[in-house]
C-alpha cells in the first residue's frame, strides 16, 4: 500500500492506493476511486500520518493490535454505509482498533474527484498539468484493496480507459510506454532502466519506502495471467496498434442489426444490441508472425503511407514479382517514396491481421470479390443465413456486422440461428481428459446419425440455451420416431408384397389426384394431415424455428401408426376388397413418401433408405430423395375432418382411461358409451362416419350422444389467472370472485354466447375455465357407470 499526499489538504492527508504490481508505480498518472463509495480520513495515533481509504476497507490499514482484537474498535469506525457489501456483522468486523487510529471525517467518493496529489516518482512530470489527480469509475470496488486504485494507462485496460475519459491522455497523441518489448524498463525510468520489470519489484518497494510513502507491504495469493505454452508470467502493456473506428459507425451498426432476423430474438435485441451499443474501436493488428500481413507500407519518417489493395498494385509500385503473400515472402519488399529518392523507401508494418478480421471478411473473400464475381456477390448479398454459437455475438457475428456496415452500410446476413452450448450430462463442459461424454462415433454407430441430428434439433441448443447431452435422449428418438415410422413403412411393403404373393396385380400406387376423391373418412383425414405437416414444416423453416418440427413430426407419426394404420388394418390387408386395398395402400404410400421428402433435410440417411425402395414402383423419380423437389402445400386441407378425428381420439382416450381405472380390458365388451357435449357438431362427428371406428376400437355395442351436460355433470367456473392477471390488475380479485360464483345456468349461457361481463370487464372463452365434474344420475346405481372428462367433453361408460 502506497501513500499519495493530497496537495493543500489541511490535515496533510494522503490517499492510500493498493497494488499487486509494484513495477507499474513509476508510470502512475492518476488515482481512481468509486464515486458511490464512502471514504474516511483517519490519523495514525503513533506516527501522526493521515490516510484516506474506503470506509468498508478500513481493515486493510496496518493495525497496531492483533487481528483478533479488531472487533473492539471505537464506535466511530464501525461501518455504517448501507451500500457497502456484506452483512452488518461483517462490516463491524472490518473496523480498526481505536488505539491505532482516530477518525477525522467521512467523504463521499465523488467529492474526491479532481483532487491533486504529489507524484510518487518524477519520471512523468511533463504530464503535471493534466495528470496526478483523482478520477472516478465503477470498476473500483470494495471487494479488495483500499477502494483507491493507482492508474498507469500504459499497463491496464481500465487504467487506459479512465485516463482517456479524464483527458489525462489523448487518442491523438503517442502514449509513453516505459517498458520495452523484452519486458524491461526503458531509459525513461532512469533508476531502473534496462531491468526486467518483475525483477525490479523489490527495489521499487524499497525506493517507495525511502521516500516515506510506503504504508505497508506483503505477499498475497491471487489470480495472475500466464502464457499457456511457456508458463511464464505475462504483463498488460499498451502497444501501437491499427484500429477500425467502430465508434464512428455505432449508430449504423445498431440500424443494420434491426434489419436482421434472429432465432431466438432476445439474443439480437438484448445481448447483441447491448454489445453494439457499447462497442469500442477494434484493434485489428496482431504482433505475430503467422497470419495475413497488414498491407500497409510506411516511410521511415512516418509521413507517407500506402495501403496496398491488390497484388498487381504491389508489383507495380515495388517492381517485384509477388507469388506469396505471407510475411516471409513480402516483408523484404520496399516501395520507393513518391517524394523522391532522398526520402528513402517505404517498408511494410510488421503486424498481421486479427484472425477475426479474416472471418468477418468471409462474404467477400471466399469468392475473391471485388476482383471477381462482382455480379454474383451483388445478387446474393447480404447472405440469407448464418448459424453459430452464442459466444459469437462477440466474435464472428460481430465482425461480420462491423465490416459489412463499414463497407456497404448493410448487415452481412439476413437470418441467423444462435446455438447454445452442448454440455456433458453432468452440466460441465465436455472434456477429453474427464471423459464425461460418450464417444460421438459410438452414439452414431449405435443410434444412427439421423437420431443424433433430430435429438439436437429438438433440444434447447437450437435456440441459444445449453443442452446436457444424454445418450438416452438419442435412444429415445430412435424409439419414439424412427421405429414407429419404419414400422409404418414395413407394414406398407409387407402388404404390397402380399398382393403379389396372392396372385393379384403388382402394387402400383394410385394417382394422388384420384386418391383425393376417396370417400373413406380416414383416407381424407390422413391426406389432410399430411398437407398440414407440409404447411407446418414450411412455415417453421421459413421462420428458422428448427425446434418445433420434431414434436409435430412425433405427433404426426403417432397419428399415422396408431390411427390410420391401426384403424385401417382390414382395408390395408385386403379384407374389404382388392380395390379398397389398393386405395388404402396407395394412400399410405403417398403419405410415407411425402413425409420422407419433408423430413429429408432433417433425416437425410433414413429417408434416403426408404426412398430407394419406394421409388421402384413409380416412374420418373430422381436417383436420390435429395434430388426431389421439396413438397409444396397444395391448399387441400380438410380442417373439419382433422377436427373430427381429433375429437374421436379424445373420446377414445377418455374411454380407455375409464377401462384402465376399472381393470376392464378391451376384450371385454361394454353395452353403451354416452358422449356428453353441448355442441351438436361435436356429437355428429362422434355418431357419424367415425362411429364404427369408435365401436370397434373400444369394443362397445352403442354410442349415445347427449347434449345436456347437466344430466351427467355439474359445472364449475374458474378464472384463467394466467390470462386475466396482467389484464385486470387490481380488479382481478373482484372479477375472480364473480366468476367462481357463476351458476350452472350462467355457465351454460356463457358457453353458448362465448362472453360475459363482470364489473365492467368483458370476459371471453379463453378467460374462463369451465370444469365438468361427473354427477351420477339419480336412477343409476353407483357401480353401473363411470365417467372421465377433458375440457367440455364428458364420456360415460356403462
Amino acid at each position: 500500500m502506497v501513500a499519495f499526499p493530497i496537495i493543500g489538504d489541511p490535515d496533510n492527508a494522503a490517499l492510500v492506493a493498493w497494488t499487486t504490481t509494484p513495477w507499474t508505480l513509476p508510470s502512475n498518472l492518476a488515482l481512481c476511486v468509486n464515486a458511490n463509495l464512502v471514504y474516511v480520513k483517519v490519523r495514525d495515533k503513533l506516527t501522526g500520518s493521515t490516510y484516506i481509504v474506503a470506509e468498508s476497507r478500513l481493515s486493510q490499514l496496518p493495525s497496531k493490535k492483533p487481528k483478533v482484537d479488531a472487533m473492539n474498535g471505537i464506535e466511530d469506525l464501525k461501518l455504517s454505509n448501507p451500500k457497502t457489501k456484506g452483512s452488518a456483522n461483517e462490516r463491524v468486523k472490518s473496523g480498526i482498533d481505536g488505539g491505532s487510529y482516530e477518525l477525522l471525517g467521512k467523504i463521499q467518493g465523488s467529492s474526491l474527484v479532481d483532487t491533486k496529489y504529489v507524484p510518487l516518482f518524477n519520471y512523468f512530470l511533463e504530464y503535471s498539468e493534466v495528470a496526478f489527480k483523482v478520477v472516478a469509475d465503477n470498476y473500483v470496488t470494495d471487494d479488495s484493496g483500499t477502494g483507491v486504485v493507482h492508474c498507469a494507462p500504459a499497463f491496464g485496460e481500465d487504467d487506459y480507459r479512465v485516463c482517456l475519459a479524464s483527458n489525462i491522455i489523448q487518442k491523438s497523441e503517442d502514449l509513453i510506454v516505459a517498458v520495452d518489448c523484452d519486458g524491461c524498463f526503458t531509459e525513461k525510468i532512469s533508476d531502473f532502466g534496462g531491468r526486467y520489470v518483475k525483477d525490479a519489484d523489490k527495489d521499487i518497494i524499497n525506493a517507495v519506502k525511502a521516500k516515506g510513502r510506503l504504508v505497508s507491504s506483503g505477499s498475497i495469493v491471487h489470480s495472475y495471467p500466464f502464457c499457456w505454452r511457456s508458463h511464464t508470467p505475462l504483463i498488460y502493456k499498451a502497444v501501437p496498434s491499427w484500429f477500425i473506428a467502430v465508434e464512428k459507425i455505432k449508430e449504423q451498426l445498431l440500424e443494420c442489426n434491426k434489419q436482421t432476423y434472429w432465432v431466438p430474438d432476445y439474443v439480437k435485441e438484448k445481448r447483441f444490441h447491448n454489445w453494439l451499443e457499447n462497442a469500442r474501436d477494434w484493434a485489428v493488428s496482431r504482433s505475430r508472425f503467422w497470419g495475413t500481413p497488414l498491407p500497409i507500407w510506411i516511410s521511415e519518417d512516418g509521413e507517407e503511407t500506402i495501403v496496398i489493395d491488390s497484388i498487381a498494385k504491389l508489383q507495380k509500385l515495388s517492381g517485384v514479382q509477388v507469388t506469396d503473400l505471407h510475411r516471409h515472402k513480402i516483408d523484404h519488399i520496399t516501395i520507393p517514396s513518391s517524394r523522391g529518392p532522398e526520402f528513402g523507401s517505404l517498408r511494410r508494418v510488421e503486424d498481421v491481421f486479427d484472425c477475426w478480421f479474416e472471418s468477418g471478411s468471409m462474404p467477400y473473400a471466399y469468392i475473391h470479390y471485388p476482383f471477381e464475381n462482382v455480379e454474383l456477390f451483388e445478387n446474393n448479398f447480404p447472405g440469407h443465413f448464418v448459424a453459430e454459437g452464442l459466444d459469437q455475438t462477440r466474435g464472428w457475428f460481430y465482425t461480420l456486422m462491423v465490416l459489412s456496415t463499414a463497407l456497404f452500410g448493410k448487415p452481412a446476413f439476413r437470418n441467423l440461428i444462435c446455438n447454445g452450448l452442448v454440455l456433458a450430462e453432468d452440466g460441465k463442459k465436455m472434456s477429453k481428459s474427464l471423459r464425461n461424454y460418450p464417444p460421438p462415433m459410438e452414439v452414431i454407430n449405435e443410434c444412427g446419425a439421423d437420431a443424433l441430428r433430430l435429438y439436437i434439433i429438438n433440444s434447447p441448443v437450437v435456440h441459444a440455451e445449453p443442452l446436457r447431452f444424454k445418450k438416452d435422449g438419442v435412444l429415445g428418438v430412435v424409439k419414439d420416431v424412427f421405429l414407429p415410422w419404419y414400422n409404418a413403412y414395413r407394414f406398407l411393403v409387407q402388404n404390397a408384397k402380399r398382393l403379389e404373393a396372392a396372385g393379384l396385380v403388382s402394387f402400383v400406387p394410385v394417382d394422388l389426384a384420384e386418391l383425393q376423391m376417396s370417400t373413406n373418412v380416414l383416407d381424407r383425414w390422413i391426406n389432410s394431415a399430411t398437407e398440414s405437416l407440409v404447411q407446418f414444416v414450411r412455415q417453421e423453416m421459413d421462420a428458422y424455428r428448427l425446434y418445433t418440427v420434431v414434436p409435430y413430426l412425433l405427433k404426426f407419426i403417432d397419428n399415422l401408426t396408431n390411427i390410420y394404420v391401426r384403424f385401417n388394418r382390414k382395408r390395408l390387408k385386403g379384407r374389404t376388397g382388392e380395390e379398397d386395398c389398393q386405395i388404402s395402400l396407395s394412400t399410405l404410400y403417398h403419405v410415407i413418401l411425402t413425409t420422407c421428402k419433408v423430413m429429408a433435410p432433417f433425416t437425410p440417411f433414413f429417408t434416403e433408405i426408404l426412398f430407394q425402395n419406394l421409388r421402384k414402383v413409380l416412374i420418373g423419380f430422381g436417383e436420390s430423395i435429395h434430388h426431389c423437389s421439396y413438397p409444396s402445400a397444395l391448399g387441400k386441407r380438410e380442417e373439419r375432418i382433422e377436427q373430427s378425428v381429433a375429437r374421436m381420439m379424445t373420446v377414445i382416450d377418455l374411454a380407455r382411461n375409464i377401462r384402465e381405472r376399472h381393470g376392464k380390458p378391451i376384450k371385454t365388451p361394454l353395452r353403451e358409451m354416452v358422449v356428453v357435449h353441448p355442441n351438436t357438431d361435436f356429437l355428429e362427428d362422434i355418431t357419424g362416419k367415425l362411429k364404427e371406428y369408435i365401436i370397434e376400437e373400444l369394443n362397445i355395442r352403442s354410442v349415445v350422444p347427449c347434449s345436456e351436460p347437466l344430466r351427467y355433470a355439474s359445472l364449475r367456473a374458474e378464472p384463467n389467472f394466467s390470462v386475466l392477471g396482467k389484464r385486470l390488475g387490481k380488479a382481478m380479485g373482484i372479477v375472480a370472485k364473480e366468476v367462481k360464483a357463476m351458476s350452472q345456468a350462467d355457465i351454460l349461457a356463457f358457453e353458448s354466447s362465448g362472453e360475459v361481463t363482470f364489473s365492467g370487464h368483458r370476459l371471453r372463452a379463453t378467460d374462463i375455465k369451465v370444469l365438468r365434474e361427473f354427477k351420477r344420475p339419480i336412477d343409476v346405481k353407483e357401480n353401473e357407470i363411470d365417467a372421465a372428462g377433458d375440457g367440455d367433453v364428458l364420456v360415460v361408460l356403462d
